[in-house]
C-alpha cells in the first residue's frame, strides 16, 4: 500500500509532465487573448497562438537571402541567423539550428504524428516543428512558419 507521501509525489509529478502543465510554462512575454489579437495580424494569430500552419510556399522569407537574423513577430525575440537558413524544398523557410535559448521544444502528437514542436523561448508562440532530416552540421531542419518571423538584415 502506498503512503500518503508516495501518493502525494506521484500526483504531484504526473501534473508537472503533463500538457496542461507545459502549456502553462512560464514566458517571459506575456499578453492576454485580447492583447495578442490586437497585436498579431489574423494569419500570425492563427499560427503563434492555435499552433496553424501557413500554406507552404507563401512566406516571402522563403526567398530571403540576405545576411540578418529572423525573429519572432510576437515578441522580437532573436530566433535564427541567416546562414543556418537553407532551401529544404517543403515550401517553409528552414534552419539547422536556433540562436542559442531561442527557442523550446515540446511533443507534438496532432494530425495523428509524432512530431517536435518549436515554441518561441520568450512568448511560447508556435514557430513549427523540428524534423531530423536536415543537413550537416546538425541533421536537423527546423521548419518555420514565415508569417511568424520577421526579418532584420544585417
Amino acid at each position: 500500500m502506498p503512503s500518503r507521501r508516495q501518493i502525494l509525489v506521484s500526483t504531484g509529478s504526473f501534473l508537472l509532465l503533463s500538457p496542461l502543465a507545459r502549456a502553462a510554462a512560464p514566458w517571459r512575454v506575456t499578453h492576454t487573448d485580447g492583447e495578442w489579437r490586437q497585436r498579431l495580424t489574423p494569419a500570425q494569430y492563427d499560427v503563434l497562438r492555435d499552433a496553424g500552419t501557413e500554406a507552404p510556399y507563401s512566406s516571402p522569407l522563403l526567398d530571403e537571402h540576405r545576411k540578418g537574423t529572423f525573429f519572432c513577430a510576437g515578441c522580437a525575440t532573436a530566433a535564427f541567423a541567416s546562414d543556418t537558413k537553407f532551401d529544404s524544398g517543403t515550401g517553409w523557410p528552414s534552419f539547422f539550428r536556433p540562436l542559442p535559448g531561442a527557442v523550446r521544444e515540446r511533443g507534438d502528437e496532432s494530425l495523428g504524428m509524432d512530431r517536435t514542436e518549436i515554441l518561441c523561448a520568450s512568448c511560447g508562440g508556435h514557430l513549427g516543428h523540428v524534423f531530423d532530416d536536415g543537413p550537416a552540421p546538425t541533421g536537423l531542419r527546423y521548419c518555420m512558419n514565415g508569417v511568424v518571423l520577421t526579418f532584420q538584415p544585417a
